[in-house]
């Protein structure tokens, strides 16, 4: 579609919803963030204000896919009739979003997970990127889930993952502690160069130093969309295998199809029981594998390893 002159101006979510390519502005701009919307071929964020003669393209929806639960493989490391903890593994999505068609972990723990204001997502606490592997815990009844998330909030369940990243940190620990937003230029990325960050904290523990990477333990202090990803691209050391956030040239070196990242270790106090919980988690093959081909990499002459 095109805009004409009485179009121009508009903000780009309310040009779609009155010109009927979405029921609303809230549906315009889940569309936009899911990379469906294209202004003279290049994505715009909700808030660019159309021009006359820009054209205006929307991707048809798909036809949902036939949903087969035999396709959304997961283990149960933990489990009560108040909650679990779940091994996910990567190439998993945990809840429906815009821009995903396939099957989902929500929809496999159908029945079971239960709780939270989100009827497309029951039970879900927190979440991890569709291919980073590793521990979440899922509520199983509005009690436990309002108790999870208020213990999420006040950074009462450490989340540890184990990351390989590219070059070499100078110090043996740090934090991390730089807001993150939708980037300004690349909206489907999150970065530091951002008109709306949130605050967002990552530690980080050196484990083991090699040739071009570096091994390291993450712990999160906050959970915000990538944070890890974001924070660790942000200072020069992206993860292995990440694309988006400029891993690739590592993930290819090392025959990673994803990103090195895995949630290791999820330790709190049971919400209701009081019990102690400390669950982890091993690295899938890929990731050992990928982690024995960085220690038999040769020395890199590049400044940072990669």
């Amino acid at each position: 579609m095109t805009a004409d002159a009485g179009d121009a101006g508009t903000r780009l979510d309310a040009f779609l919803a009155a010109r009927g390519a979405a029921p609303s502005r809230a549906a315009a701009e889940r569309l936009i963030e899911a990379g469906a919307v294209r202004v003279d071929g290049l994505a715009r964020p909700k808030s660019h204000r159309v021009a006359a003669g820009e054209s205006v393209s929307v991707e048809a929806p798909r036809e949902p896919e036939r949903l087969d639960l035999a396709e959304v493989p997961f283990e149960v490391v933990y489990e009560d009739e108040h909650l679990m903890v779940i091994d996910k593994p990567a190439g998993v999505v945990v809840h429906p979003a815009p821009g995903h068609h396939g099957p989902t972990l929500t929809e496999a723990l159908a029945g079971r997970a239960q709780g939270g204001p989100d009827p497309q997502r029951p039970g879900i606490v927190h979440r991890l990127d569709r291919d980073t592997s590793g521990l979440l815990v899922v509520a199983k009844s509005d009690e436990a889930h309002c108790a999870l998330r208020r213990m999420m909030r006040a950074r009462e369940i450490e989340r540890d993952y184990l990351a390989l990243v590219t070059g070499h940190p100078d110090a043996e620990t740090g934090t991390i502690d730089a807001g993150l937003g939708r980037d300004r230029a690349r909206r489907t990325t999150v970065s530091t160069r951002t008109d709306r960050a949130r605050a967002a904290v990552t530690h980080f523990t050196v484990l083991e130093r090699l040739s071009r990477t570096t091994l390291i333990r993450v712990r999160l202090e906050t959970g915000r969309t990538h944070q890890i990803r974001a924070h660790l691209a942000a200072i020069g050391h992206p993860v292995c295998g990440d694309a988006q956030y400029k891993g690739a040239n590592c993930g290819k070196r090392l025959g990673l199809g994803r990103q090195f990242l895995h949630a290791t270790r999820l330790m709190f106090s049971h919400p209701l029981a009081g019990e102690k919980l400390n669950c982890e988690s091993k690295p899938p093959v890929d990731l050992r594998r990928a982690l024995d081909a960085a220690r038999r990499e040769p020395v890199s002459g590049g400044p940072d390893g990669d």
